[in-house]
């Protein structure tokens, strides 16, 4: 049996870190999406205060899963 792959895109942030943005992300996803495989992070962006500390961790991410 041949299986099918579908890819979508999507921007998470968190204020804790770059790797809780993207287990935020991938949470979200698997939520209402089964079978997901994987992920591919395009981007990866910071808010800043005034003085340079990092408020929060955004990432973009390609999420790949598999269609039934």
């Amino acid at each position: 049996m041949s299986n099918v792959a579908k890819v979508i895109e999507i921007n998470a942030g968190s204020k804790k870190s770059f790797d809780d943005a993207v287990r935020t992300g991938l949470s979200k996803v698997a939520e209402t999406i089964g079978n997901v495989r994987g992920a591919w992070i395009s981007d990866t962006k910071v808010v800043t205060t005034p003085d340079g500390d990092i408020e929060e961790w955004r990432v973009c991410m390609r999420v790949t899963f598999v269609v039934e």
